[in-house]
């Protein structure tokens, strides 16, 4: 086949995994990054793939939606799983990196890939041939405006938020203890702070009665349900959070012997463990207000802040009314990537970078799209995302919700019912695979 050129625009997760996957298959790529000329309210670095929100890729269990859907991306040759694992941290079950390790490892791999000319200007109109949009959900408002007109539709938008980022050498491990839930204490991946009940209401207290960061366009029904402020989960109830970020099953404060009344637990954001993240803990709370109230957890009296939580508008399209069933606007050379599509999540947002290299080289080569099965946890939330019928389309993460269910569900239990979604999926997948050597084999 002829090389071709494609333009992707956006070095985030999404952009670099199509980038890299079209370039391994020949294909010479301008990968348009606007950072550092032009930054967004939650980027810090320059960096290909940094990770504004979490460290974490979340649950690498084969019986768990997200455990799956890496499973399949390891199959189908995703080259910035492969680089989380590389970067990877302690995390218990979950797949957590160090992130400036992670976004090292994509530029190098970038570097290192002949065929990818990365280009640091801001992309204010969509340029012409063929191009995919992976400018993620912080795109620029210009772009997100010649987008809007391209697509047509509704707008859409929600307000995310991230958590803080504490100095591990701050933190009174006279206090805090190291265990994993239901893990020995002393040998787990994650710091626990330990509340009695006093020192959880007061905390819930000062949490809800706490001053908030002030947006003009802000509505709480804006809110994407998998990253509410902490703040805003406590003021659903007192105990909200006891049964949720700060749940104490499977804990046990090595001072006491016994559960405390709730924890905080904290997760290393680097392999030296130099700092934490509050996990569960995104906010909206000011600055000062974040330095109090989070000062008030047992341990952490005297906790200074890498970063503090912040809280940014995200913006998604309509794609079941806008987006073809390989995310590409109808009647275009444009087709989109990442979280702007809302297929919300790290994982989710690699694996739609790599659809998107996928199904933009079957169209360079004239052959059939990629239509992976239903049953997967990718193929499902593809189909659920580019669904016509779907209703009231809001951002969504692989979850088994989306499967369509096993005949004999109802005599499963949970664990057990997963497990076999999870079978079923990859002897599924690896059947496609194999009709479809002229994308997966490079």
């Amino acid at each position: 086949m002829t090389v071709n050129m494609v333009t992707v625009v956006g070095g985030g997760l999404a952009g670099s995994e199509c980038a890299l996957q079209l370039a391994r298959r020949g294909v010479r790529v301008r990968l348009f990054e606007m950072r550092p000329r032009v930054s967004s309210p939650a980027h810090h670095t320059a960096n290909l793939a940094e990770l504004v929100c979490s460290n974490s890729f979340k649950a690498t269990r084969l019986d768990s939606a997200a455990g799956l859907l890496k499973e399949e991306l390891r199959r189908m040759g995703s080259c910035l799983l492969s680089c989380a694992e590389k970067a990877s941290v302690p995390a218990g079950g979950a797949l957590a990196v160090d992130r400036e390790q992670f976004s090292r490892e994509v530029v190098q791999l970038v570097a290192q890939q002949e065929g990818i000319e990365v280009i640091r200007e801001e992309v204010t109109d969509i340029p012409e041939g063929r191009v995919v949009i992976a400018a993620g959900p912080l795109a620029s408002p210009a772009l997100s405006a010649r987008l809007h007109d391209l697509v047509g539709g509704d707008s859409l938008a929600f307000f995310d938020a991230a958590a803080p980022i504490v100095d591990a050498a701050t933190l009174d491990c006279d206090v805090l203890f190291s265990q994993s839930r239901y893990g020995e204490a002393g040998e787990g991946d994650y710091l626990n702070a330990p509340l009695n009940r006093e020192e959880y209401e007061s905390f819930i207290d000062a949490l809800v009665h706490a001053e908030r960061v002030v947006l003009k366009d802000f509505e709480g029904g804006d809110l994407f349900q998998a990253c509410q402020p902490a703040e805003e989960v406590a003021r659903t109830g007192k105990d909200a959070i006891r049964f949720g970020a700060m749940k104490p099953v499977g804990l046990t404060d090595p001072r006491t012997g016994r559960r405390p009344w709730a924890a905080v637990q904290l997760r290393a954001e680097n392999a030296e463990r130099t700092a934490y993240n509050l996990v569960g803990f995104q906010t909206n709370l000011t600055f000062p207000e974040q330095r109090r109230v989070f000062r008030m957890i047992p341990g952490l009296e005297n906790a200074e802040f890498f970063r503090y939580g912040v809280m940014h508008r995200n913006t998604f399209v309509d794609a079941p009314h806008v987006l073809d069933c390989t995310f590409a606007v109808p009647g275009t050379t444009v087709r989109l990537a990442g979280q702007i599509t809302g297929t919300e999540g790290y994982m989710e947002a690699v694996a739609s970078g790599l659809l998107a290299a996928l199904n933009t080289w079957a169209d360079l080569a004239g052959t059939p799209a990629v239509s992976l099965p239903r049953t997967g946890a990718l193929g499902s939330l593809v189909a659920y995302a580019t669904d016509p019928e779907t209703v009231g389309y809001q951002p969504m993460h692989v979850n088994f919700g989306l499967v369509p269910p096993l005949e004999d569900a109802k005599r499963r239990g949970k664990r057990e019912r997963y497990a076999a979604y999870a079978d079923r999926a990859l002897k599924d997948l690896d059947a496609y695979l194999q009709t479809r050597a002229d994308l997966f084999h490079v």
